[in-house]
């Protein structure tokens, strides 16, 4: 096995010639979508698409989630092509983010339990109040213990 092993380290057969596989990843796009025939275009515009493993749509949402080994600027282009206005996912759960309500996340078009992804409903690494709650926290080990 040892002359096997060596000769193999300068021998290689390899059959990619230089392409690298795009990485497996999910793309949420929004599209908003009326009926069937809408349902059916995006969905048959997508799933023919290389790299691509399963399309998803909730039209209650106006949301297509492909996953697979795909581009996610190409997944875009190719649901834009079929005559729809798409865009990239803006919303993510209301629990993920510290504050929900302020004016540049709450969004009335957004589905239940989604806010706007928008930078100032994060709470800054340097605040005061998340620096106190985590003063007593239970999961901080140099917490304070009088109690």
């Amino acid at each position: 096995m040892g002359v096997l092993d060596k000769l193999s380290d300068y021998f290689s057969v390899s059959t990619t010639t230089g392409k690298r596989r795009k990485p497996m990843q999910t793309v949420e796009i929004k599209v908003k979508m009326d009926c069937d025939g809408c349902e059916r275009r995006v969905r048959n515009s997508v799933a023919h698409m290389k790299g691509v493993k399963q399309v998803e749509i909730n039209r209650k949402q106006s949301k297509v989630t492909v996953s697979g080994n795909v581009d996610r600027n190409r997944v875009l282009k190719k649901i834009q092509n079929t005559g729809k206005r798409a865009e990239f996912w803006p919303y993510i759960p209301y629990n993920l983010v510290a504050y929900p309500y302020i004016s540049q996340a709450y969004d009335k078009k957004a589905p239940a339990g989604y806010v706007k992804n928008s930078m100032q409903a994060f709470s800054s690494p340097n605040a005061m109040d998340e620096k106190l709650t985590n003063m007593f926290s239970d999961e901080n080990p140099n917490a304070c213990s009088i109690m």
